[in-house]
């Protein structure tokens, strides 16, 4: 091993042997019980942010964990195609060389999608290697790779033929700027300030006028009706008669229906079922004609008269102008509301109705809500489920064509001749219903999501029940943000049940978004992310790991800060430098096994707290808690190992009894080996560098078995002992501290105590870490002469003779203040227990340790005030 730390040396080396030794490569065995994680794909258009990051690192955590325990670890990897990004992305290097999609046409644009695809489609991928990721690559999927097509083709065509898949004329999210249609999920909103614009619209008959107000008036040129509640008596009478529309002229008629609400506003709301999801239905149930006043690209189309080709906003304003100069104008008031924005462009969406394919969700809904109220399928942290029951509870139809060339294309043709449709898994090349050859395929692509909700059984071979398929579906976690449950995870579900009969994963641990040091999200606009790439070059992959994980609880957001990392770094320096210890100690020797040592009082300690260590390590990894299982195995290393059992060691290290030196370095490679185990699935890269130069190891720690808890090396009472000698050593290391005498003197000690033997078994340890010359054990404190310092443990008395270095008024006033600490104790503790209910309603156990306590701190606080009165 090298002096110092530098992951440079050998994070690419490690990575490159454990994927050429197959190391991350799942293999189907009947005798082991399969685990399954399926990497949410990141699009070909991404690179590596915080935010795969922080999913790669918790996935990586949680397979490497498994694998180590004897699991048929599966994590497949792969990417997304992301039908409006990449074709976003496309559509701007072509602007830039002069070309637009027309010029090249569908196929020719979509030969240089390929090409695009091959050439950044993987650079995610080979980011992902840079964190670590043990994911098996030779099974690596793409959404429109033949395996997963084949899938979405079979899946389509089944719920076409089912009846929940049609095509309609609906109103369905428009984004103007990407010219296609959007699904609820992939609008995003935000709060604007706009306004309300107050409309005078006259009677036909001039007999009276109505109020309605709106917050987007151009579209009121397709206005086809004025809705009122039937129950309103103020327009009983004006029911069935008829509005001429300002600007248009068109006799509109008053129709009453229970959607508008009487108390708001004036009571009277117009009604555009062209550009308005509440509008079309009220337009439907009274069978109101629709009349669509903007084209795809946001500009006003010919149906909007004079107002024709001016884009939406400029056609706003001369709406408005118009309506004030021909008196129809009451009034303009502030308002903020929420405003849908495309979740790629972040262009307003319009509503607008449209022919599109949707998803009928009612009848897949419903199991899907079943699977996750039946705990089939659990979210951690649990409170996560109501995001979910809202949106699934709430769902409308699901808008899936997307008007682009990018996608999977929808398998619909249509023969122009007869009119047949045709829905076919395999392209057909005549019209099933006349033989004409003449037919042609839908123009529009699926929604990228559509693919993805297949990922957990696509990727594995469906429809066909391939080994893998059968073997390793389902699976068993998905981990992802809070941010696309919605998107993403219910309709895996959904589609999960629907086409395997299965519920797709068991567990879904929601994890949350990382934020710069200030609390904001990362973004673009704000310059604030973060490249983990540089991280890594900068401090190691282990450091950013460790790092993303310590602190963070299930479904939590967190801040990225570099003193964190740096802090990460420095706990794996101690690591390093504590196994450089070990192993120049352990040159050239031969090294005992565990069974074969002769076991001293500090050995039973640390192999008690690792023991304890590796049952709360694997009981928070099962839990998903990985945040509080790094932190244990992190402090159990740095705070028991390096801090006091390495400490600990030296003695014997440094003697001259050649048995108990081969001991001792028995219990430290020991430790050590297993801590390692314990961290190697949050620090993999370090951990396996060590592992290599252990002695009596062989093969990689990726392999090794991951430590199970021995009750035959717990040694707690032993412990519990042992601890009594540490306390002793922290209380004169205290008293050195508190009268200014510095560590490095040595000292005198006196120690009263009942537990000799014990004393005395740790004699040489309490000596070297307590910075002392001699310890001597008394009866009391009269056999100790002159001026002494004092401290009192649960298990001594100890004094210490300094001299003039003793300020005696000091040394009263510290005792002082231990007195009133141990009478704030003791009259905690009896307040305890002259509580009826604490006495009567409490385990008898908790009880009698109360009483322990008041009995310790009472015998305490005599021997200081003995101390006290000898001063």
């Amino acid at each position: 091993m090298q002096k110092t730390y530098n992951p440079k040396e050998f994070e690419d080396r490690l990575y490159s042997s454990w994927e050429n030794s197959g190391y991350f490569r799942a293999e189907r065995d009947e005798n082991k019980v399969p685990f399954t994680i399926m990497m949410p794909p990141p699009n070909i258009t991404g690179h590596l942010h915080m935010g795969h990051a922080m999913d790669a690192t918790m996935q990586d955590t949680l397979i490497r964990f498994k694998r180590m325990q004897g699991y048929a670890a599966l994590w497949l990897p792969g990417c997304d195609h992301a039908s409006i990004a990449t074709e976003v992305k496309i559509v701007e290097k072509m602007k830039s060389e002069g070309l637009t999609k027309a010029d090249l046409g569908r196929d020719g644009f979509l030969k240089r999608a390929w090409e695009w695809k091959e050439q950044y489609g993987n650079r995610i991928m080979l980011q992902q290697r840079k964190m670590g990721t043990s994911c098996d690559w030779s099974r690596q999927a793409f959404t429109m790779d033949e395996k997963c097509s084949r899938a979405v083709r079979e899946v389509f065509v089944n719920l076409y033929e089912k009846g929940l898949i049609y095509q309609g004329d609906r109103i369905i999210n428009w984004c103007p700027c990407c010219k296609t249609a959007l699904s609820d999920a992939e609008v995003e909103y935000a709060e604007e300030n706009g306004h309300f614009w107050h409309l005078r619209y006259p009677a036909t008959d001039g007999s009276t006028e109505v109020i309605v107000a709106t917050t987007r008036p151009e579209t009121m040129l397709g206005d086809t009706a004025v809705a009122v509640h039937p129950d309103d008596k103020r327009y009983k009478n004006l029911v069935g008669k008829t509005l001429t529309l300002p600007l248009v002229g068109r006799e509109i008629p008053v129709v009453a229906d229970e959607y508008v609400d009487p108390a708001f506003g004036t009571g009277c709301v117009k009604i555009t079922p062209a550009h308005d999801p509440n509008d079309f239905e009220v337009g439907t149930r009274h069978a109101l004609p629709i009349i669509r006043v903007m084209n795809d690209d946001g500009t006003m189309n010919k149906q909007a008269g004079a107002y024709a080709g001016l884009d939406r906003y400029e056609a706003r304003k001369q709406v408005v102008a118009d309506l004030e100069k021909k008196g129809n104008l009451v009034k303009i008031e502030a308002h903020t509301h929420n405003v849908g924005h495309c979740y790629r462009c972040h262009a307003t969406v319009e509503p607008i109705v449209s022919k599109q394919w949707f998803v009928k969700m009612s009848p897949l809904a419903k199991p899907a809500i079943s699977a996750v109220s039946r705990n089939k399928v659990k979210f951690v942290p649990e409170r996560f489920t109501k995001i979910y029951y809202n949106w699934m509870e709430n769902v409308r139809d699901w808008c899936i064509s997307r008007q682009l060339w990018w996608g999977h294309r929808i398998p619909v043709w249509y023969c122009k001749d007869c009119g047949a449709v045709i829905c076919s898994k395999d392209d057909p090349t005549v019209c099933d219903k006349c033989g004409s050859s003449n037919i042609r395929q839908d123009e529009d692509v699926l929604d990228t999501w559509f693919s993805s909700a297949l990922w957990p059984f696509s990727t594995l071979g469906f429809p066909e029940e391939t080994e893998d398929y059968k073997y390793f579906y389902p699976t068993d976690v998905l981990v992802t943000g809070y941010d696309i449950i919605f998107f993403w995870v219910s309709r895996m579900i959904f589609s999960g049940i629907e086409h395997t009969g299965k519920v797709p994963f068991r567990d879904v641990l929601i994890h949350g978004i990382i934020r710069d040091e200030q609390g904001r999200k990362m973004s673009k606009s704000l310059g604030n992310g973060i490249d983990p790439l540089e991280v890594i070059e900068k401090y190691g992959a282990d450091s950013l790991r460790l790092s993303l994980l310590t602190g963070v609880a299930p479904g939590n957001d967190t801040r990225y800060s570099d003193t964190k990392v740096e802090s990460c770094r420095n706990f794996i320096n101690k690591l390093w430098n504590a196994s450089r210890f070990v192993l120049m100690n352990a040159e050239g020797k031969k090294i005992p096994q565990i069974d074969k040592v002769k076991l001293a009082p500090a050995d039973k300690w640390i192999i008690s707290k690792l023991e304890n260590c590796i049952r709360e390590v694997t009981t928070n990894l099962n839990r998903y808690e990985l945040g509080v299982a790094s932190e244990l195995a992190t402090s159990f290393v740095w705070d028991d190992f390096c801090d006091w059992y390495i400490e600990l060691s030296k003695p014997a290290l440094y003697g001259e009894d050649e048995s108990r030196k081969a001991d001792a370095l028995g219990v430290l490679c020991f430790v050590l080996e297993n801590a390692l185990k314990l961290l190697h699935p949050f620090i993999p890269f370090v951990t396996e560098e060590i592992f290599q130069n252990l002695p009596n190891t062989s093969g990689s720690i990726m392999v090794a078995d991951f430590p199970r808890y021995n009750y035959r090396l717990a040694y707690k009472k032993e412990a519990k002992a042992f601890e009594g000698v540490m306390e002793i050593i922290k209380a004169v290391r205290a008293m050195k501290k508190d009268a200014d005498c510095p560590p490095s003197k040595k000292v005198e000690l006196y120690i009263a105590t009942e537990n000799k033997r014990l004393l005395q078994l740790n004699k040489d340890c309490i000596v070297k870490l307590s910075g002392a010359s001699e310890l001597t054990l008394i009866d009391s404190a009269s056999e100790v002469e002159g001026k002494t310092v004092s401290a009192v443990t649960e298990i001594a008395q100890i004094y210490v003779p300094l001299g003039e270095l003793v300020d005696i008024e000091k040394e009263k006033a510290r005792l002082l203040a231990e007195v009133e600490r141990i009478d704030g104790e003791i009259q905690r503790a009896e307040s305890k227990l002259a509580n009826e209910n604490f006495v009567s309603r409490a385990p008898q156990k908790l009880v009698d340790a109360e009483r322990e306590k008041v009995e310790k701190y009472r015998d305490m606080k005599a021997k200081c005030v003995a101390q006290l009165e000898s001063l």
